[in-house]
């Protein structure tokens, strides 16, 4: 299965659980396909591959200061936990922020 259709995949499995309530859910599986994302965009940046879960390729892209603050802004909800939702920038639409993050990394 490629990348594209992985990150589609988690996306779908996200808006499904939103259908139903399930937020914690939701917003795992929007945290892993932009990691699908951040992976295959970094495999065509470097020939060393990134180790490391979903938050932390979240980490990296808010840090990573040749993305669009759009993008950065995105991974930075999506990062934010659900305890610190009060103190910090917090997602709540984690399909948009996804989308606007594996578009742009999926992207031509």
């Amino acid at each position: 299965m490629t990348q594209l259709v992985l990150i589609e995949q988690e996306l779908a499995a996200a808006k499904e659980a939103l259908k139903i309530g399930n937020e914690g859910k939701a917003r795992v599986c929007t945290r892993r396909a932009v990691a699908l994302a951040d992976e295959a965009w970094l495999a065509k940046q470097s020939d060393q591959p990134f180790r490391g879960d979903s938050l932390a390729h979240l980490r990296r892209i808010q840090q990573d200061l040749s993305l669009p603050l759009s993008v950065r802004e995105a991974a930075e909800r999506l990062s934010t936990t659900v305890t610190r939702k009060d103190s910090a920038p917090f997602t709540t639409d984690p399909i948009g922020d996804a989308r606007i993050i594996t578009t742009y990394l999926t992207g031509p």
